[in-house]
C-alpha cells in the first residue's frame, strides 16, 4: 500500500480497543541508552584471550562426533523396550496410507477397542512415543532421566479440541470480523492479507506440526490460561527451574484483535520506509521534521507547519529531533488511556491531522484489556516461579503482533534474566530485518534478549492463502533460501553475543537440520562461545532427531526437548500431527531406524538386551 494511499484512510479497522486499558498494561517507554560498561569489556576481552586454553571439560566440541551417527550416544538413555516402540512406531510412519487415514483408524481402534483397551495400545505405541505422559506427576521420570543424559525439557500441554472443519471455520469468521465491519463491507484501502477469509478459516490445514487454537470466548481464554500456568507448575515442579514452558497467544484472546494490531504495525512499518528510504541498515535511519513534511509534501499530502510539528514531536520520544523506527513504532503505546487520539495521520485532502482509528464497542475494548492482563498474568507467574516462557510463532498475519506482544513482555520482565523468548521464522523473508531491529531495541533498552530460531511450520498454507488472495508470498523462495536465512539470523545473533556482555542474549537454535546443527556448533567454537556458557542451546522434538539431541547433551552443550503431556483421548491431534510430520521426512525417518537397529543389534550381541538406562548412567 502507498503512502498517499495510507494516508487517505482515516478508518482502519484495527486496534483502537488498545485504549481503557487493564492495570497491568504493557508499554513501550522512553527510549534510552546504555553503553557496556569498560569493566565488562575488559572481563569479555579477558574471557576471549583464554578461549583457547580451556580444558575439554569446559569445550566439549572435540568430543563430539558431528556425523551424529553414534547409536550408542543417540540411545543410551533409553531401554531396549523403548527402542523396539520406537523401531515400530518409525516404521508405521513410513506406511503411507496408514498416515493419510490415521485420524479414522484412531477413531474405529477406539469404537472396537473401547477407553481402557485403547489406551493402554496407545500408550505402548505412539502416545508412548511422542507424548511424556498424562499429568504433571506422570512425566517427572521422564524429565528426570532426560535430564541424567544432559538433555534439559521444554513442556506442553498438548490438550486441544478435535472439532470439524466447518466448525473451524465458523470459529474463525466469527472471531475475526470487527463490530464495526459486520455485516458491512470492508473499508477501502484495508490489506486483504490481514483479512478472515472463509476458505481459510480452518488455520490447521496445510500445519502438520503446529497446534491451532480457535477463539470461542472470553471464559475459553481464561481457561487457557489456566491451563498455561498449570503447564508453567509443572516445568516448576519437573525440572528445577531448568526448563521452559511454551504458548501461543492466540489461545489468550479473540485473534481479531492480533489481525488488526499486525496490519497497523505493518503498514507503519512499511510507511517508514517510503519516508526514510531503504539504502541503510533499517535500525540505522532516521527521519527529521523537515525531511518528513517534503516527503509528505511531494505526496500531495498538504499538511501545515502547526500539524506537523505536533505529530513529529508526538513520535520524538527521545527529543532528538530525529525519529528512528523504534520510535516511529512508539505511536501504537498501549497505555494510552485516549489512544484513538493519539494515533493520527494528516488528511489527504486538508493536511489536518485526523484519527487513524474508529471507536470499538465497549465489548471489544474488554476484550483487548482481557487478553493484556491474561499476557501479563502468564509471565507474572513464570517469572514468580522461575520458568521461562517460549512464546511460538504462528502465522505471518498475526506475527507482527505476536512479536510486538512478546518484545513489550521481555521489556518489561527481562530486567534481571531472559523470561521471555521471541520465535523468529526464518523462512519468512522478513525473518533477518525483524530479528536485527528486536536485537537493538533490546540494546537500547537495556534488557536481556531470548530468541527462537525455526525454519517454520505454515509454509504451504501460507504461499496458498497468498497466491489465492492476491498479496506478496511472506515465504523465501526455496528451502536453500531459508537455510540460508536461518544462517544469517544465527551468524548475526553470534556477532551480537560476543559484542555485548555475556549473558545479555540467550539463543536457542530449534532445529532437527543435522547441518544447521554442525553449523551451529562450528561457528560458537569460531566466535568463542564455550558450550558451558549456556547462551546457545538446541532444541528438537520428543520421541524425533534423538541422534542430535542426546550427543549434545552428553558432550556438554545445552540441549532441550519439546515434551509434551496430557490424556490420551485429548492429545489425539497432536499425535496425527507427529505421524504426518515423521512421513514427510522419510529421508532422516530411515537414518534414525538405521541407527535404533544398530543399537538393538549391538545390545544383543553384546548381551545387554536388559539395558537399564539409569544404572548405566550411575555407573558412568
Amino acid at each position: 500500500m502507498s503512502a498517499r494511499r495510507m494516508f487517505s484512510r482515516l478508518k482502519l479497522n484495527s486496534v483502537s480497543s488498545l485504549n481503557s486499558l487493564g492495570k497491568r498494561s504493557l508499554t513501550w517507554p522512553k527510549q534510552t541508552v546504555r553503553h557496556r560498561s569498560s569493566v565488562a569489556a575488559n572481563v569479555r576481552q579477558e574471557k576471549d584471550a583464554q578461549v583457547t586454553q580451556e580444558t575439554d571439560r569446559d569445550e566439549p566440541y572435540e568430543k563430539l562426533d558431528l556425523t551424529f551417527e553414534n547409536a550408542t550416544e543417540a540411545y543410551k538413555s533409553k531401554k531396549t523396550s523403548e527402542v523396539l516402540r520406537a523401531l515400530f512406531v518409525f516404521n508405521l510412519c513410513s506406511v503411507r496410507w496408514l498416515v493419510e487415514h490415521n485420524k479414522e483408524v484412531m477413531k474405529w481402534s477406539r469404537k472396537l477397542m473401547g477407553k481402557t483397551l485403547f489406551e493402554k495400545v496407545m500408550k505402548a505405541t505412539f502416545y508412548g512415543h511422542f507424548v511424556a505422559g498424562e499429568d504433571n506427576e506422570a512425566i517427572k521420570p521422564i524429565i528426570r532421566r532426560q535430564a541424567q543424559y544432559g538433555v534439559k525439557s521444554i513442556l506442553d500441554y498438548g490438550v486441544e479440541k478435535d472439532i470439524s472443519s466447518e466448525q473451524a471455520k465458523k470459529a474463525e469468521m466469527a472471531s475475526c470480523v470487527p463490530a464495526a465491519e459486520d455485516g458491512q463491507s470492508v473499508a477501502e484501502g484495508s490489506d486483504a492479507r490481514f483479512r478472515a477469509h472463509q476458505e481459510f478459516g480452518d488455520r490447521r490445514e496445510d500445519v502438520v506440526s503446529a497446534r491451532t487454537y480457535f477463539y470461542e470466548d472470553e471464559a475459553q481464554c481464561d481457561e487457557n490460561m489456566e491451563i498455561f500456568k498449570t503447564c508453567i507448575d509443572a516445568v516448576s515442579g519437573a525440572t528445577g527451574s531448568t526448563g521452559f514452558a511454551a504458548i501461543k497467544l492466540t489461545a489468550l484472546g479473540r485473534p481479531q484483535l492480533l489481525l488488526q494490531l499486525s496490519e497497523l504495525l505493518v503498514q507503519m512499518s512499511n510507511l517508514f520506509d517510503q519516508m526514510t528510504g531503504q539504502e541503510k541498515d533499517v535500525a540505522l535511519r532516521r527521519i527529521r521534521q523537515d525531511a518528513l513534511e517534503k516527503n509528505l509534501k511531494d505526496l500531495g499530502i498538504p499538511i501545515s507547519r502547526d500539524s506537523s510539528h505536533e505529530w513529529f514531536t508526538w513520535l520524538d520520544v527521545s527529543g532528538s529531533r530525529e525519529v528512528d523506527l523504534f520510535e516511529w513504532s512508539n505511536f501504537v503505546n498501549i497505555t494510552k488511556k485516549d489512544i484513538s487520539k493519539k494515533l493520527v495521520v494528516p488528511n489527504i485532502e486538508t493536511g489536518e491531522l485526523n484519527p487513524l482509528l474508529p471507536e470499538l464497542t465497549p465489548e471489544e475494548k474488554i476484550q483487548v484489556t482481557n487478553m493484556l492482563d491474561r499476557i501479563n498474568e502468564l509471565v507474572e507467574h513464570a517469572v514468580k516461579k522461575d520458568v521461562r516462557l517460549m512464546i511460538d510463532a504462528e502465522q505471518s498475519y498475526f506475527q507482527p503482533a505476536i512479536s510486538r506482544l512478546t518484545m513489550e513482555m521481555m521489556r518489561k520482565f527481562n530486567k534481571q534474566k531472559a523470561f521471555v523468548f521471541n520465535t523468529y521464522q526464518c523462512y519468512l523473508k522478513s525473518a533477518h530485518n525483524n530479528l536485527v531491529i528486536d536485537m537493538d531495541l533490546a540494546k537500547r533498552e537495556d534488557f536481556y534478549f531470548g530468541a527462537k530460531l525455526v525454519r517454520g511450520a505454515y509454509m504451504d498454507q501460507e504461499r496458498k492463502r497468498a497466491e489465492t488472495i492476491g498479496y506478496e508470498d511472506p515465504i523465501n523462495p526455496s528451502y536453500e533460501a531459508t537455510t540460508t536465512m536461518y544462517h544469517k539470523c544465527l551468524d548475526h545473533v553470534l556477532e551480537e553475543v560476543h559484542q555485548r556482555e555475556m549473558g545479555r542474549i540467550a539463543v536457542m537454535v530449534a532445529s532437527h537440520n543435522e547441518d544447521t546443527v554442525r553449523e551451529t556448533v562450528q561457528s560458537m567454537k569460531d566466535h568463542g562461545i564455550k558450550a558451558s556458557d549456556r547462551i546457545i542451546c538446541f532444541g528438537q522434538l520428543f520421541g524425533m532427531c534423538d541422534q542430535v539431541s542426546f550427543p549434545l547433551g552428553q558432550a556438554g552443550y545445552s540441549v532441550y526437548k519439546y515434551v509434551p503431556f496430557g490424556p490420551v483421548e485429548d492429545v489425539m491431534p497432536y499425535l496425527s500431527r507427529r505421524a504426518y510430520e515423521n512421513s514427510g521426512m522419510l529421508t532422516k525417518v530411515k537414518k534414525e531406524k538405521r541407527l535404533l537397529w544398530q543399537e538393538l543389534k549391538r545390545r544383543v550381541m553384546s548381551g545387554k538386551i536388559m539395558h537399564d538406562p539409569l544404572k548405566a548412567e550411575q555407573k558412568a
